[in-house]
């Protein structure tokens, strides 16, 4: 298949050729007209003047008319002339039927003009105008032989003129198949061109999309819950002060402290991008090991007894830090949970490694609660984002969360996800 800039190029060699052989074939009639030579015979002052005036009228006409829809074709804004393209084509031709009249040189003109009407015209009207410009040509032409000492209608009159007619409608009709392909293919070129730029803006709102509920669970998961934490803690110190225990107001505003420090390191460590702090220093394990004593001290600076213990089960297998990240999150947003709304006294982390999938369960002995009411709706005040955060970053690994819980009986939350196919002995 002809290529779009290939077929464009073929479509304006053509196009060229037709102006160029219009032009010359129109100059040749003149200078024939003017040097009385042809088979009219020298032609009269009068003729020669009504020539050369038909001449330059239909040169005119025929160049404003190309001039129109070049200048249209390379700038859509400019005039459209598409619509009055068979009233030019008609002009054209009632030009040249008049020259026809003053000299037979203008006949050969007929040829240029019976591709004009193939382009213009339906195929219905197009052949019909063609047979009918033949007719007239080779009336015309045995209307100038008349004269002449073999007078008369000849063979080659009617030859010439209707293989002419033939040979252009062959053409014409090779030249609109290509141009038609060359429209269809122009416009499919158009059409991915347009459906390019779509499908790159819906990649791009869709990164952007992602990239904000990236920051919205990371935001939640850590910064949201350290600040949280440090309002908490900040009330239980003030009221330490109020009370009159120096040392207990001491230890609050420590931790104060120390939480305000994980959470600009945390900060730092999101806006570079790359794993947190924690993990960073010590892997998993140990991580979760200390964020269970954390909760415990941070509980405890609140006036809360709960007790925050870590079990491992199987042996630690290092993980790509997409999972250790999640599994961290997971742990930090349900202790998180525990100690806003569980009213529990212990809380158990179990992380197992358990051959084919890693699982990390979080148990607490508080209230508990009614699990379809918690479905992760955010709130007005931006909270309530929790359960929803979770479950999309464990859906991007393939994973599932489960809650278990009742009123009065506390609360699991199970999670599962697949082990990496790429996973190592720690």
């Amino acid at each position: 298949m002809q290529s779009p800039a290939g077929a464009a190029t073929i479509l304006r060699v053509l196009r060229v050729s037709l102006h160029v052989g219009f032009a010359v074939l129109l100059f040749v009639a003149v200078v024939r007209l003017v040097a009385g030579v042809g088979t009219t015979g020298t032609p009269s002052g009068g003729a020669v003047v009504a020539g050369l005036t038909l001449s330059a009228l239909l040169a005119a006409v025929y160049l404003s008319g190309t001039l129109l829809e070049k200048r249209h074709a390379s700038h859509p804004t400019r005039f459209n002339p598409t619509p009055y393209a068979r009233w030019w084509l008609g002009a054209v031709m009632l030009l040249w039927l008049l020259l026809l009249l003053v000299s037979s040189d203008f006949a050969w003109v007929a040829f240029p003009l019976f591709f004009l009407q193939l382009h213009l015209l339906p195929r219905g009207l197009a052949l019909p105008a063609i047979a009918l410009s033949t007719a007239l040509l080779v009336g015309t032409l045995w209307f100038h032989s008349r004269g002449s000492s073999d007078g008369g209608l000849q063979l080659a009159m009617v030859l010439g003129p209707a293989f002419g007619a033939i040979f252009a409608v062959v053409t014409g009709l090779a030249y609109r198949a290509l141009f038609l392909e060359a429209e269809s293919q122009r416009a499919v070129a158009n059409e991915l061109r347009r459906t390019r730029a779509e499908l790159a803006q819906t990649q791009h709102d869709a990164g952007m999309l992602a990239e904000r509920e990236r920051l919205a669970r990371e935001i939640h998961d850590t910064l949201a819950q350290g600040f949280s934490s440090i309002i908490l803690m900040g009330r239980s110190a003030e009221k330490a002060l109020d009370d009159g225990d120096a040392a207990a107001a001491k230890q609050r505003l420590r931790s104060v402290q120390d939480t305000a420090s994980e959470n600009l390191a945390e900060a730092r460590s999101f806006v570079r991008g790359l794993r947190p702090p924690d993990l960073e220093e010590s892997g998993l394990v140990n991580t979760l090991r200390r964020l269970c004593g954390k909760t415990e001290t941070e509980a405890a600076a609140r006036g809360s007894a709960l007790r925050c213990r870590f079990e491992l089960v199987g042996s630690p297998v290092e993980l790509p830090n997409t999972y250790q990240t999640t599994l961290l999150r997971a742990a930090q947003a349900s202790l998180a949970n525990v100690w806003a709304h569980a009213h529990a006294r212990t809380a158990v982390v179990t992380l197992s490694f358990l051959g084919e999938e890693v699982t990390l369960d979080v148990f607490d002995d508080g209230r508990g609660f009614e699990p379809s009411t918690a479905a992760g709706t955010v709130r007005g005040d931006g909270t309530g984002v929790g359960l929803q955060s979770l479950r999309e970053r464990l859906a991007a690994l393939d994973g599932s969360l489960e809650i278990e819980s009742a009123p009065g009986e506390g609360t699991v939350v199970a999670i599962r996800v697949p082990m990496p196919a790429d996973e190592g002995a720690a």
